[in-house]
């Protein structure tokens, strides 16, 4: 969407050259501009400018515009692909000025205002791609506690762009822009923590289905703070399937508010009810069959994998069709570089756990998100986080995943390099889980299954590719999905494969396989999901 423009405008610290306005939201408006270099060269930027608090100061502005250019920096090296890095922040006539490179998408804002409201299942979408991030960033410890339409950027292709961390408690405010995204906590001026910013995220699902915010922005900032925290919610009209979420993330009572795997579950079962509405063109149909089938929960610094990888396609793609975005590229981006972690255990968030359709219980004792214990990369699930059946199996080799009832290795090979193979499956059952470690990998994922994987592949009788091989990160590394069928024993199976690299040319990939005709049963989406969500790299014994 970069736009040609010869005019000149305001300028901002000398080298910022203000063109367009290109969302405005109260005490914040984002700016197409242009940083003009000393050779008079200019490139393209985003210009975004929040108001600061009066008597904020020189040294406290210096201080907020030093703590959201180290948080940017931290959630862009957590959310590769995900997180507009700003390159500069300044503080300038009483406002902080943040730049960050330009995003060739549009903010979600400017899409509800020129198009009007969502459907639920387009809405949910772009919900989980939200979910992904804040899910890495609560696992760190970091609260966006900015969020609004204003600071997601959706783009043609690839990932949507989410801006603003490190502005929560750069400043005094409880909230330095947009207050009618606050939560009840933010308006009172109480602490903070991850509720804050689901309440945020049922707030954008409201407004994108409703086209317009749950609470009204008033005249004075104070105003709308002061009714969010004590007016009703105004019943949701336009919400369908996705009304029981949103009413579940918008309680007033932070402790009350839905968990992010219970939000996780809801919004892909809407995707589930209501499949037509985001497959409105034929290379929408897979995006959506891997949204169905591959929808892990991540905890801590692991993000992007099934789910995430669908609906990046599925909302973006979707989107480009209704509301006729510059079909450009965009792709994720590598994962950090992480330590593979050791198996260990903590219990998730999937016990006791609420439906949104179910009555809610009191709130009383009840511990809030902030205080709730959180599983992390360092941890696998307990048996109270693990499907009916299921436990977790720790390998020889090291590594370790949660398996079905009966299931156990079937098939150990190893090879003279340190690599191994380990099948695992049950007497009777055609479905397989192969875990493969190599230390012989190359730098890209993609191109390991390209060059070194599917030339084997298509040896087997019946081969057929799936799709495209898909960049993502899971659990912080690099990696690369890949689907395909093939003929086994005269039957057709269907297999999902996920190769991720550990670094140092170590690499593991996951290879689940069952009957094609039996790809969408739940029990299988169940246990893929579960392999997925519960699967901690170890290296070669």
């Amino acid at each position: 969407m970069v736009k040609t423009h010869v005019s000149t405008h305001e300028w901002v610290a000398g080298r910022y050259r203000l063109i367009d306005a290109v969302h405005r939201e109260t005490n914040r408006v984002g700016w197409y501009g242009e940083y003009v270099e000393d050779t008079g060269t200019a490139r393209p930027c985003l210009v975004t400018r929040i108001g600061l608090p009066a008597g904020q100061g020189e040294e406290k502005a210096r201080q907020a515009a030093d703590r959201v250019l180290r948080m940017s920096e931290t959630m862009a090296r957590l959310c590769p692909g995900r997180i507009a890095t700003v390159v500069d922040a300044v503080e300038e006539a009483g406002s902080l000025w943040t730049v960050t490179e330009w995003i060739d998408g549009l903010p979600l804002g400017q899409l509800i205002d020129q198009k009007g409201a969502f459907s639920p299942a387009k809405a949910a979408a772009i919900g989980l791609q939200l979910l992904d991030v804040l899910e890495v960033a609560h696992g760190e410890g970091i609260t966006h506690g900015e969020l609004s339409p204003g600071q997601i950027f959706v783009r043609a292709r690839g990932p949507l762009v989410l801006t603003g961390f490190g502005l929560a408690g750069a400043t005094l405010a409880p909230r330095v822009a947009a207050p009618a995204y606050a939560s009840p906590e933010q308006a009172r001026d109480d602490r903070i923590g991850p509720a804050a910013d689901l309440w945020a995220l049922g707030a954008i699902l409201y407004t994108m289905v409703e086209g317009r915010p749950p609470y009204r922005d008033r005249d004075r900032p104070e105003s709308t703070l002061k009714g969010v925290d004590r007016l009703p919610l105004r019943t949701p009209l336009r919400a369908g399937s996705l009304t029981p979420t949103v009413q579940g993330l918008l309680r007033k009572d932070s402790r009350e508010r839905l968990t992010r795997t219970v939000v996780r579950q809801s919004l892909t079962r809407v995707l589930d009810e209501d499949p037509h509405a985001v497959m409105q063109a034929p290379r929408l149909q897979r995006a959506y069959a891997a949204a169905r089938y591959v929808g892990p929960r991540w905890s801590g610094r692991a993000m992007a994998a099934g789910t995430a990888l669908a609906v990046v396609t599925v909302a973006v793609a979707a989107l480009a069709v209704t509301h006729q975005l510059p079909d450009t590229d965009g792709t994720a981006g590598g994962g950090a570089q992480a330590r593979p972690s050791a198996p260990a255990a903590t219990p998730g968030e999937d016990a006791g756990e609420r439906d949104p359709a179910t009555p809610t219980p009191t709130a009383s004792g009840t511990p809030s998100p902030s205080e709730s214990p959180e599983s992390s990369p360092s941890a696998p699930a307990t048996a109270d986080a693990l499907p009916e059946g299921y436990r977790v199996y720790r390998a020889p080799e090291g590594f370790s995943v949660a398996l079905p009832k009966g299931w156990k290795p079937l098939e150990t090979t190893r090879g003279t390099d340190g690599a191994y193979r380990v099948t695992f499956g049950a007497s009777g059952d055609p479905r397989t889980l192969a875990v493969t470690y190599s230390e012989s990998a190359g730098p890209d994922p993609v191109a390991v299954w390209r060059e070194d994987v599917e030339p084997n592949l298509k040896k087997d009788e019946g081969f057929r590719r799936l799709g495209d091989i898909e960049a993502t990160t899971y659990q912080g590394y690099k990696a690369a999905d890949m689907e395909w069928l093939v003929d086994v024993d005269g039957a057709r199976g269907r297999t999902f494969g996920r190769g991720f690299l550990l670094g140092g040319q170590r690499s593991f990939s996951l290879r689940w396989t069952t009957p094609a005709a039996d790809w969408g049963k739940s029990a299988n989406r169940e246990a893929l999901d579960t392999f997925l969500r519960t699967f901690r790299p170890g290296s070669a014994s």
